[in-house]
């Protein structure tokens, strides 16, 4: 997905997608740890995803309070 996808979206629907991309983080590292992990390029992917997220909402948040 990428950043025009996102600032179409809600801060709440960002929010749910930020904290599913955390938990697939988190069972990547769990799985490279474990030795089970396939695609280990897919951890960097769900990491940049994450920060994407993130920037759009910090972007948002930004713009929120410069309009109050």
């Amino acid at each position: 997905m990428n950043a025009k996808d996102l600032r179409g979206q809600t801060p709440d629907q960002l929010r749910d997608q930020l904290a599913s991309l955390k938990k697939e983080s988190f069972n990547l590292r769990f799985q490279q740890a474990t030795g089970q992990l396939e695609n280990s390029s897919r951890m960097r992917q769900a990491r940049r995803q994450a920060a994407r997220v993130l920037t759009i909402l910090n972007q948002k948040a930004a713009q929120a309070a410069q309009e109050a």
